[in-house]
């Protein structure tokens, strides 16, 4: 009896072991694996990528919806959009298929709004956050070679040594922009192809939010700037980053 005893309890040590083992191997201090996907409220599926301690979206945000069901006003006439001081959105050249692969463009307004833009879960970055990133990536002047996909499939100009090591596989979206050098000044689009240009949530001051910009053009990898025409009122793209 005392073999038989003997032999069971060694079974169940065993089995202890194995189930603990099993467990230990599901932890991971990373939240979502790259190859991870997030889904937005419209239902648009986002590839994910880990760079350093941040996971970011791999690609442009494409939601019409606020996190909670409201839709997003999508603004095509240039006037209107010139007078909106709250949250809008459109596709470069309000073409639609743009979309599909660029992402939309947004106005400051809308990455501002209390219902959130971004997926639960997601958020739109900080000034600081996006530093974080860049500096993780060797900083301005080399981060750009590591953040932008590679080629001219997209980007028109682009510098013959970048890498998109990063995963982040930056697109040049262009933007909807303020044009002054014209008789009545209106929000004019830059088509995609030229450069990137990424909203954050912090403020420069009551006109103006700093982004980031991304050149399609050699030399200009990257740099954060803030727009002295129209700031806020800009259509620019968005990527979200995780909580």
């Amino acid at each position: 009896m005392k073999i038989k005893s003997g032999i069971y309890s060694l079974v169940v040590m065993v089995m202890l072991v194995i189930l603990a083992s099993s467990c230990s191997k599901t932890v991971t201090n990373d939240p979502i694996p790259n190859g991870s996907t997030v889904t937005d409220i419209d239902g648009n599926v986002y590839k994910t990528v880990t760079i350093g301690t941040q996971v970011w979206m791999a690609e442009n945000l494409k939601t019409t919806k606020y996190r909670n069901g409201d839709p997003i006003p999508n603004i095509t006439d240039a006037t209107a959009w010139t007078n909106l001081t709250t949250g809008a959105y459109c596709n470069n050249n309000n073409d639609a298929n743009y979309a599909t692969t660029y992402g939309r463009l947004y106005n400051w307004y809308a990455v501002n709004d209390i219902r959130n833009i971004a997926p639960a879960g997601w958020h739109i970055p900080t000034k600081a956050e996006w530093t974080t990133l860049t500096t993780y990536l060797g900083g301005q002047g080399v981060a750009g070679i590591k953040l932008k996909e590679s080629g001219t499939m997209h980007w028109i100009n682009t510098n013959t040594d970048v890498t998109n090591e990063s995963g982040f596989a930056a697109l040049p979206g262009g933007m909807r922009c303020y044009n002054s050098y014209i008789i009545t000044p209106i929000y004019k689009f830059q088509t995609p192809g030229s450069d990137g240009l990424w909203w954050s949530s912090s403020e420069f001051n009551t006109n103006l939010a700093w982004f980031l910009i991304l050149s399609g053009y050699p030399g200009f990898n990257i740099d954060y700037e803030f727009d002295d025409g129209g700031g806020k009122k800009d259509g620019l793209s968005i990527r979200c980053i995780k909580d």
